[in-house]
């Protein structure tokens, strides 16, 4: 799923790391979202656009999912 993570940590200047403790997951995980390898769980997806201040659907493109169905 892509995701605009990396783009919004770039624009606040905040690591991988930073943004993980942040949520309350790994950086490794951080990563995994990033680069599509790992879909975030509806409760971290939720944690991280709240973090940035938008809705999930600002963060994460659903509608690469819906196609899928």
């Amino acid at each position: 799923m892509k995701t605009r993570i990396r783009e919004l940590r770039a624009a606040r200047r905040i690591s991988q790391e930073e943004l993980a403790r942040a949520v309350g997951t790994t950086r490794q995980t951080i990563t995994s979202i990033e680069t599509e390898k790992y879909t975030a769980s509806l409760p971290l997806a939720y944690r991280i656009a709240h973090y940035f201040g938008l809705k999930i659907e600002d963060v994460f493109d659903l509608a690469e999912e819906e196609d899928a169905e």
